[in-house]
């Protein structure tokens, strides 16, 4: 017995002793302490020892002691201000000294080692670019307490970094090594072994007797098994789509009819170091059917109404998907819920119940509230903090005063999107109902994004050779605000004004400078657009002299001037636009001898442009559309003035082309399907037709269709209209017909376009997409020689990069099928920009 009192007594005395002090081997006890009968003091001062870049106040009060508290020593208070303080994370040691005794007083200090800070550190293993982008998701900063916490949550940042990659197997290591440099801190080393990229080898089911295992697989969108032939889908593991896809696989056993449809459990296994397995275990259970129909609830639309608008009769399958979308909200038509919410009935809802299951038929009932009309209280608008307030507010078709409508919020939120001065992926409406009041606040909220752009490019026009462009595009500009520089970040902008500065040039032989203006709400009042653009071309003929002299011996300048006014019209819908613009061009001749039919004088083009046009295209062209369409017919004419004078049928060319007549159509339709994800296929018709008033002149040199090539020469050489055609050369696709070259430019051509789109980047700052292309077109003299299917063919593939600065450029490569001038046309590279073709 004496012996366990003994054993205990030590115990007990050891115990005390490391809560107490933590005291090492080797260190002396203070005197006057008797272990065995802890007794009370009162803390007469605390003194921190070893924190030389912590607060020692703060210190002290993490500890919860403070001078005036009375405590035992040894006893209990010690050890949970031991933990108070370790727990903090940032010290490596703590002990809790007795530095003197003068009873009824102890004097304690606390005896600390502080953890090291960060000076630096480093990522080897990786490429410069991932460690950039890891630098800005672990937010290391100099100073820093190094912790365990900070190194654990480090290293799980930069594995989870690498598992969404595919690389399961990433192994990191840190090594703490002193800086000595700088007192107490450490440079962290940060060793990155991705090892390679764990790929799913194999993907079985099991209990799938309904649909085939090749059917499942083309359904689990992200999670696919490696294949020699998957380009644009890799097959990389990655946890969270797995789990997104094991949802949407029986979503899909839903959609069919299979409502008890589960995955029994799934196994994940290794297959060797770079691959790994899948198991699914099913359950497909019974195929249901709808039955019967009703309706409670619904005193403004009758229960025939509604179940027209359903559009699930007795005897469909039994979907809930379809179902859902057909009560709640269908992209594609009418739902029930929107004849509700589009009259102001905010606070409809309708709740379908399986009221009756037999066999396999199932009866639903459909309880709907429809509650009160909602009138909108407060419109808001947060997050612009460049666009003006007035810029988006214009735009917005949810008012103050008038009945919700969700068709409006919808539209409302597209009207922003295709400004372009929004971060799409972040564009936010926010309904906030007030039940009591009947009322409904709208918040919009908006991240302003780059949308100015900078054009530096070249490209082959055509005769003329290597031509290079310099712009400027400022796409939210403010001429409001140019004579007030306090008020410019970092330039006059905010109002949606678009301004456009352009050069293009080809040394001395030929300069181009244009400058365009657009007001899109012109008056401040209603969407009526004033457009105003000027340019100037110089092109010359270019000669040696004996001397070896580059001379001038020719030249043709052109000068245009466009005004034009443009408004949204609401017939036959509100996508339609109509503008009108009057041109003028002035052409002088100084002995220009490059085919015109006069070499030396001036021609002058005054025409009125009447454009319709439809844009119901879900996004803007350069953000990846995948539905909608855009379609415009627009005519130019000219006054006829050949039917106003004899003289203008002068065979002299100076007199009969000192006033250029003609009527111009023209006719683009484009429209976006979206196949299947992200896949989109873009059919396209484009027409062109230029004419004459009077039969007895010959159609103007000028004004004439080029087909052939990337349409990169966008620039007024001679007031031609380039029009691509990919697989053939720059402006080469011409009717066939002998005489000068200015005369073979087509009066009339038609093309035809099918691109198929596939987008590996949806960001709108860098949005990248995939495409291959079929198209097919020709160009004629005149109305007698057109044939609308003898047309010049060609396929091939492209990129298209589209960036905020830039504005879209792509590479394309086509190959045309038919012979232009006897010679096939082959492989031909086009560079492209802007969005032709």
């Amino acid at each position: 017995m004496k012996i366990i009192k003994s054993i205990s007594l030590l115990f007990f005395i050891s115990t005390v002793n490391f809560c107490f002090s933590q005291i090492r081997i080797g260190q002396t006890k203070p005197p006057d302490i008797d272990y065995a009968n802890p007794k009370e003091y009162e803390i007469g001062g605390i003194k921190v020892s070893g924190a030389n870049f912590l607060d020692q106040n703060a210190l002290i009060a993490i500890s919860g002691l403070k001078v005036g508290d009375k405590i035992k020593v040894p006893g209990e208070e010690i050890s949970k201000a031991i933990r108070n303080l370790w727990k903090q994370g940032i010290l490596g040691d703590v002990e809790i000294r007795v530095d003197k005794l003068e009873e009824p007083f102890v004097f304690l200090e606390f005896a600390l080692k502080e953890r090291p800070r960060l000076s630096k550190f480093s990522f080897t293993g990786i490429r410069k670019s991932t460690a950039e982008d890891l630098r800005e998701k672990i937010k290391l900063i100099k100073g820093k307490i190094v912790t365990d916490a900070l190194l654990s949550n480090t290293k799980n940042i930069i594995r989870n970094h690498f598992i969404e990659k595919g690389f399961l197997n990433i192994q990191v290591t840190m090594e703490e090594v002193n800086d000595t440099s700088l007192s107490n801190s450490v440079i962290l080393k940060i060793q990155v072994d991705k090892k390679k990229k764990v790929k799913i080898n194999q993907i079985k089911f099991t209990g799938n007797q309904q649909l085939s295992a090749s059917k499942l697989k083309r359904k689990l969108k992200e999670t696919k098994e490696k294949k020699w032939y998957r380009i644009f889908s890799t097959s990389k593991f990655i946890r969270k789509d797995y789990e997104s896809d094991k949802q949407k696989l029986v979503e899909n056993y839903n959609s069919l009819g299979y409502r008890d449809a589960v995955i029994l459990s799934d196994s994940v296994y290794p297959n060797d170091n770079k691959t790994m397995n899948i198991i699914l275990r099913l359950h497909e259970g019974n195929k249901y059917y709808f039955r019967n129909i009703t309706w409670t609830g619904n005193y403004l639309h009758s229960s025939n109404e509604l179940n027209k608008i359903l559009g699930i009769k007795n005897g469909d399958i039994y979907n809930q998907e379809l179902l859902q979308k057909r009560l709640n909200y269908n992209p594609n038509g009418l739902d029930v819920s929107s004849i509700y919410l589009d009259d102001g009935y905010l606070f409809f809802t309708v709740q379908p119940v399986e009221i009756k299951v037999d066999n396999d038929s199932i009866d639903i009932e459909m309880r709907i509230y429809e509650g009160s009309q909602a009138t909108i209280d407060k419109v808001i608008v947060s997050g612009n903090t460049r666009t003006n307030d007035h810029v988006i507010l214009r735009e917005i078709r949810t008012l103050p005063g008038e009945k919700f409508s969700r068709s409006d919020l919808i539209r409302s939120q597209r009207e922003l999107a295709q400004l372009g001065f929004f971060d799409q992926e972040k564009l936010g409406v926010n309904p906030v109902p007030n039940p009591q009041k009947s009322t409904v606040d709208i918040e919009y909220t908006v991240e302003e994004k780059s949308s100015d752009q900078v054009e530096f490019s070249g490209g082959w026009g055509g005769q003329l050779g290597f031509v290079g462009t310099v712009g400027l595009s400022f796409n939210n500009f403010s001429i409001r605000k140019v004579p007030h520089l306090n008020e410019w970040s970092p330039l006059p902008a905010g109002d949606g004004q678009k301004l456009a500065l352009r050069t293009q040039l080809n040394g001395r032989r030929w300069q181009q400078y244009s400058l365009s203006f657009t007001e899109p709400w012109f008056g401040g009042k209603k969407p009526n657009s004033f457009t105003f653009s000027i340019y100037h071309s110089i092109q010359k003929n270019l000669g040696t002299a004996e001397n070896g002299d580059v001379i001038t011996l020719g030249s043709l300048k052109i000068t245009g001037v466009t005004v034009g006014l443009g408004k949204r019209v609401t017939w036959p819908d509100d996508y339609f636009t109509l503008s009108r613009a009057l041109s003028y061009q002035l052409y002088l001749l100084d002995k220009f001898n490059a085919g015109f039919l006069f070499t030396d004088g001036n021609a002058n083009n005054v025409s009125l442009n009447h454009t319709l046009a439809r844009n119901s295209l879900d996004v803007p062209a350069y953000l990846y559309p995948r539905k909608g369409s855009s379609i415009s017919l627009s005519l130019s004419l000219t006054p006829p003035y050949s039917l106003f004078s004899d003289s203008y049928l002068s065979t002299d060319p100076h007199v009969r082309y000192k006033w250029i007549e003609y009527h111009k159509w023209r006719f683009d339709a484009s429209t976006f399907i979206k196949i299947a994800g992200n896949l989109v296929l873009n059919p396209r018709a484009y027409f062109g037709l230029l004419g004459r008033y009077n039969q007895k002149t010959e159609k103007p040199p000028f004004e004439r269709f080029y087909m052939g090539g990337s349409g990169l020469a966008g620039f007024s050489l001679d007031g031609r209209e380039i029009i691509a055609l990919r697989g053939y050369v720059d402006e080469n696709v011409l009717p066939e017909q002998d005489g000068p070259v200015v005369q073979r430019g087509g009066t009339i051509f038609d093309k035809f376009t099918v691109e198929l789109r596939y987008p590996l980047s949806l960001n709108p700052m860098a949005t990248i997409y995939l495409l291959s292309f079929a198209e097919a077109g020709n160009a004629w003299y005149d109305f007698n020689s057109f044939n609308p299917f003898e047309l010049k063919r060609s396929a091939g593939v492209g990129v298209r990069l589209f960036l905020p600065m830039f504005g879209m450029l792509g590479f394309d490569f086509g190959y045309g099928f038919d012979k232009v001038q006897g010679v096939v046309s082959g492989l031909q590279p086009h560079f492209i920009i802007g969005f032709q073709p």
